[in-house]
């Protein structure tokens, strides 16, 4: 199609054509909430809603004229890499997986605007300090958000192992040639990244800039917001009394990025922004902005100027796909099993096995009934005489592997006890293809945590008993993994957060 040549409306956008039939659709599970979230600067909040909330408005009764206006400003990278970025289960297409990118950078922003909004002053980093993968299921009838959090230690190509949020970076440095053409190499090597992480392709990316989200809040009027106790941080500027309130503007950029103060620090942060995403999506569909098409056009003029999108991302077929969708329709959460940690002297977020990580990637398309019945379908085929336990005892309580492995062979497995290094998790290990006879081993030690080993031999699952160990056939006396993680949340939750 020529550049000049008018683009032709698809039907079920063509408001003169009056409102699509919609096909009855079951109900959806709830926003979620959970797992470690970013650190510092730029916040992922900023990226989810300014490009979900202009892009559902896009599908509404004029979109086709909203659709010019977004283009007409939108910035455009060449951030998809031609190679890096697989999609290892082999259904790429059938699904849309979209990069969200907050910079923790301060273009645009005055010296007195730095001041107002408490950011410091940061110009010319590079750190990609948000960053959340947005999961499009080939139907459009829901969406899948899961944070990145910045700290997650990931192999980086070409550069080895490093915090995710440098990734960007490091491209950039590597790169030669003008600025623009710089910043595409940065963004590539960050989805080469996040692919290769993930184990998704990624297909497109989206970056919104820190004065993006302030005007942003400020068209739609702010959100209500429920806070648990009185919070107030100098460093990022927040200082919010307890109870309902609207936070919106300057406070809405405030309110997302506080994490010292709060009792579970960056945990707290997520419930934040996952609380003011919702908050903000609620307002682009309600009524006073659905029936405002003044306000529908800022909001859209906003969204286009503060974002730079991948040259193939079309907002149009984007938006096409996003109508109908509702906040009910959303789900929010982290990547599980994060583990905090120091390497070579620095503070990460150490992921698990490359297998489970990229098996939870997998399952976002999945129906949530769908999710327990292979386990225990398969788990039921197999006989615990069939498997061997190896008992390791790291929990610092002398004969623990010894009293544990009499268990196992009374129940019919066979065991056999060792010593491991002290660890507070009991964890059960198993080879890849070996998920029924992890999750069988499983079953005895309710709430442990499950890996991938490939270096066990064949038949053989591991079983490393750490602090949190009480007996076979009773649970951990604390969860294995994200003890911290707040309940999951419905888009309509009202109670009180931190």
């Amino acid at each position: 199609m020529s550049p000049d040549q008018p683009r032709r409306l698809p039907p079920h956008l063509d408001p003169r054509r009056g409102p699509a039939p919609r096909e009855p659709r079951r109900p959806t599970g709830s926003t979620r909430v959970t797992a470690a979230g970013t650190a510092r600067g730029a916040t992922v909040a900023r990226s989810v809603a300014a490009v979900l909330s202009g892009l559902l408005l896009l599908g509404s009764g004029w979109g086709w004229h909203l659709v010019r206006v977004a283009e007409a400003s939108v910035q455009r990278t060449d951030a998809i890499p031609s190679s890096g970025n697989e999609d290892v289960a082999g259904d790429a297409g059938e699904a849309l997986n979209l990069l969200l990118v907050g910079m923790d950078a301060r273009t645009g922003l005055t010296p007195e605007q730095k001041a107002q909004f408490s950011t410091g002053d940061a110009d010319g980093v590079l750190n990609t300090d948000s960053m959340m993968l947005a999961h499009l299921p080939a139907d459009g009838s829901a969406a899948s958000f899961v944070s990145l959090p910045r700290d997650t230690y990931v192999d980086i190509p070409g550069s080895g192992q490093g915090r995710l949020n440098s990734a960007y970076a490091v491209g950039f440095a590597e790169a030669e040639g003008s600025d623009a053409e710089r910043r595409a190499a940065g963004a590539q090597r960050l989805v080469q990244t996040v692919s290769g992480f993930t184990g998704l392709q990624i297909d497109h990316f989206a970056e919104i800039d820190l004065l993006g989200f302030i005007n942003l809040s400020t068209i739609v009027g702010g959100v209500e917001v429920n806070l648990c106790q009185a919070t107030s941080d100098p460093l990022s500027g927040a200082d919010f009394p307890a109870g309902v309130q609207t936070i919106g503007g300057e406070d809405a950029l405030k309110f997302v990025r506080q994490r010292h103060g709060l009792p579970a620090g960056d945990l707290d942060r997520v419930v934040r922004q996952q609380v003011y995403i919702a908050g903000m999506l609620r307002n682009m569909l309600s009524s006073d902005t659905l029936f405002d098409l003044g306000k529908q056009r800022d909001i859209v003029e906003q969204v286009g100027s503060s974002m730079t999108l991948d040259e193939g991302l079309d907002v149009f077929d984007l938006a096409a796909q996003l109508q109908g969708v509702q906040p009910g329709d959303l789900t929010f959460q982290t990547i599980p099993g994060l583990t905090p940690t120091r390497i070579d002297g620095a503070e990460v977020l150490e992921p698990p096995a490359a297998e489970e990580v990229r098996s939870f990637f997998a399952t976002l398309d999945a129906e949530p009934a769908d999710e327990p019945t292979a386990p225990e379908d398969e788990g039921s085929s197999v006989d615990p005489g069939s498997v061997t336990v190896q008992v390791l005892n790291g929990s610092g309580v002398s004969g623990a592997a010894s009293t544990a492995a009499t268990a196992l062979t009374d129940a019919g497995f066979g065991a056999e006890a060792g010593n491991a290094d002290a660890t507070e998790t009991t964890t059960v290990a198993h080879r890849t293809g070996e998920e029924a006879a992890g999750a069988l081993v499983a079953a005895q030690v309710p709430g442990a945590a499950v890996t991938v080993d490939d270096d066990l031999p064949e038949g053989t699952v591991a079983l490393v008993i750490g602090s949190d160990f009480t007996a076979i056939g009773q649970a951990v006396s604390a969860p294995a993994a994200n003890e911290d993680a707040p309940p999951a949340r419905t888009a309509d939750d009202a109670t009180c957060i931190n």
